[in-house]
């Protein structure tokens, strides 16, 4: 058998697709596998170029191969997509992902390191939650007012409501409808201390890296933003520039450009959506920042970096000082 180069695996839940090549280019082997017979099969080849979707499996199964001596780059399925041949299914998946790998233009995905991934877990763990926290409070809201029951918005109107489906006197809600109620307001407490303790553990894992700390200093950068992006980012160096690192979070607007002339609309919204919000929440900040006391955007990010607080807000400003817009 010819010496196997490069590797294109599509990884699957089950069963994982082969397409190897030589030096030459020419197809050395093409293969199914089962999940259990992968770890056995690379052991048996050596040292060789591995290409790999990225997806949810892909940093394992990188981390297992480069600890057996291959050479592993993950790469983003979109990149990939303009080398599958007609028919898509594994076998041609496999050979785009192959041929993907050695195109010196082709961006690469840094693989992750298993307290990056657990990181980056209790950030999406703690994003369900808020969400169905929404959902909950939302269905209370829609639930109550079927019955003329209202309340301010805001967390203290849910929890009014809460209080009247409490109340046992109030004939206005059936004692059905108390039943359902009672348990969403259940449901609601347990997803608030669930997010309060996802909440202390991105605060202690943020206070032991010196690389979050760091991040922490940045106007409109709080624990959580920092954090996020100390798991997110592998290596830093990857990016060429500040514009790459937008364009990756996807803060960059969509180009629609012909004829050497620029034509710029939205914001393409490509990338990152958890880091794009984490990013806008604080941008909104540091402006709040700025226009409760009364300065420019420029002047109070500046003020906000040195750490300057005025003693009292202008008169202008309706509210007292917030003090820092990140924290």
């Amino acid at each position: 058998m010819q010496t196997i180069t490069t590797i294109g695996l599509d990884i699957a839940k089950s069963v994982f697709q082969v397409h190897g090549t030589d030096a030459a280019g020419q197809v050395v082997i093409r293969r199914q596998l089962k999940r259990r017979f992968v770890l056995s099969f690379f052991e048996r080849l050596p040292p060789c170029l591995v290409g790999i979707e990225a997806c949810a499996s892909s940093h394992y199964w990188s981390r297992e191969l480069q600890m057996l001596g291959h050479t592993v780059r993950l790469m983003p399925p979109a990149y990939v997509k303009p080398y599958v041949k007609r028919q898509k299914n594994d076998a041609t998946d496999a050979e785009a992902i192959c041929e993907a790998v050695t195109r010196p233009s082709m961006r690469f995905v840094p693989t992750k390191t298993v307290e990056q991934q657990s990181c980056l877990m209790l950030h999406r763990a703690r994003h369900l939650f808020i969400r169905q926290q929404t959902a909950v409070i939302n269905s209370i809201r829609a639930y109550l007012a079927g019955f003329g029951i209202i309340a301010p918005v805001g967390r203290r109107g849910v929890e009014q409501l809460l209080e009247v489906v409490a109340n046992t006197a109030d004939r206005r809600l059936p004692e059905v409808a108390r039943a359902c109620l009672a348990a969403l307001g259940g449901q609601l407490r347990a997803l608030k201390a669930q997010i309060l303790e996802f909440d202390r553990r991105i605060i202690d894992w943020h206070r032991s890296n010196a690389t979050s700390k760091r991040l922490d200093a940045i106007p409109g950068v709080g624990p959580a933003l920092a954090k996020a992006l100390v798991a997110s980012i592998v290596d830093p160096k990857a990016f060429r520039s500040a514009r790459d690192f937008s364009a990756w979070v996807g803060l960059v607007p969509k180009q629609n450009s012909s004829g050497g002339k620029d034509r710029l609309g939205s914001i393409s919204k490509q990338g990152d959506r958890y880091l794009r919000s984490l990013f806008t929440a604080g941008a909104l900040a540091v402006i709040r920042y700025a226009k409760i006391h009364g300065t420019g955007i420029g002047r109070g990010l500046r003020d906000c970096w040195r750490g300057d607080r005025p003693r009292s807000p202008p008169s202008r400003s309706p509210t007292s000082s917030p003090g820092w817009p990140g924290r």
